[in-house]
């Protein structure tokens, strides 16, 4: 039976960790936590805010998907926004899911975040 989610995987392209690393920690406020040597020498970075984590892989010939993403809880909504754009990071609403407050973004290597409360 399943019990929750444990992680998220995203996709990052050869040599971009310190892209992602300035985005999920200087942007998103997430902290990065240390990856099994074993992984580690595989590249990407793993990342950490309260019960979320989101894994970023390097993949060889990455495109970032169109559509696939994570879906994000966060609190006071507004200002977290504000945040991702004062920072530089792009932020579309979106109205399509009624009764709840949400944004897309993108992260430096183009991967589809969703931010909602």
């Amino acid at each position: 039976m399943l019990a929750a989610v444990d992680h998220v995987q995203l996709a990052a392209p050869p040599g971009s960790e310190d892209l992602l690393r300035a985005y999920y920690v200087g942007v998103l406020g997430m902290t990065e936590i240390p990856k099994p040597p074993v992984l580690a020498a595989r590249g990407g970075c793993w990342f950490r805010a309260g019960a979320v984590e989101l894994h970023l892989g390097i993949e060889e010939g990455f495109t970032p998907a169109r559509k696939a993403h994570p879906g994000l809880r966060v609190t006071d909504i507004r200002a977290y926004a504000d945040r991702l754009e004062a920072l530089g990071a792009p932020v579309v609403w979106d109205q399509g899911l009624p009764g709840r407050l949400r944004f897309y973004s993108r992260d430096p290597v183009g991967n589809r975040l969703e931010f909602l409360v």
